[in-house]
């Protein structure tokens, strides 16, 4: 099939700037590239299409595939009469957002909370007799409540995320933004 050129470089700059995002959301570049073609493609592709698209190895395309395949952000799909496996990503931005995060705290935010822990227990089983260990313990139990607090806001915002309630979403937006600029006024006052 040949396609027009505009969709052709729409197409390479997406798979790029996801590409480029990758990090930001603590996924590595070859799975985001893999998930943009996907999701910019209307049919499914199969993993030599993949690898020729992207120019990856074939060991890398099944690694990151099997890991896309893990968070839900890709399908597979068998085809009438033919032994390859097809893959196509999930369209539903919302889902797609809403599996980030999720991956993201459990992959991230769940096991640094659980180092903090150590770390706490460790001190206190030197006995925090000095000042500088308990001034320490105190540090590492704010950054620790901070991580909690947030895994609390994800865990409740995630429902909502995942019932696309967009009209919720925003009120809760402009429910900040009223309480920033109100505090902002205040504070030239």
């Amino acid at each position: 099939m040949e396609r027009n050129e505009a969709y052709t470089e729409a197409l390479d700059k997406f798979v790029k700037l996801w590409g480029d995002m990758a990090s930001a959301w603590g996924i590595n570049k070859t799975m985001a590239q893999i998930h943009a073609l996907l999701y910019a493609e209307s049919q499914a592709l199969d993993t030599d299409s993949i690898m020729e698209k992207l120019g990856i190895s074939r060991g890398n395309a099944n690694m990151n595939l099997h890991r896309l395949l893990e968070w839900e952000l890709i399908h597979k799909e068998q085809k009438l009469g033919d032994r390859k496996d097809y893959y196509s990503a999930e369209t539903d931005v919302w889902n797609i957002v809403s599996t980030i995060i999720r991956e993201r705290q459990q992959r991230e935010i769940a096991p640094i909370r659980a180092e903090l822990q150590d770390c706490i227990k460790t001190l206190e089983a030197g006995g925090l007799e000095d000042e500088e260990s308990r001034e320490f313990k105190e540090r590492i139990e704010n950054y620790n409540e901070f991580l909690e607090m947030f895994e609390r806001f994800t865990d409740a915002l995630l429902p909502y995320i995942n019932k696309k309630n967009l009209g919720f979403l925003k009120q809760l937006i402009k429910l900040v933004e009223v309480k920033e600029s109100l505090i902002g006024s205040k504070k030239n006052d």
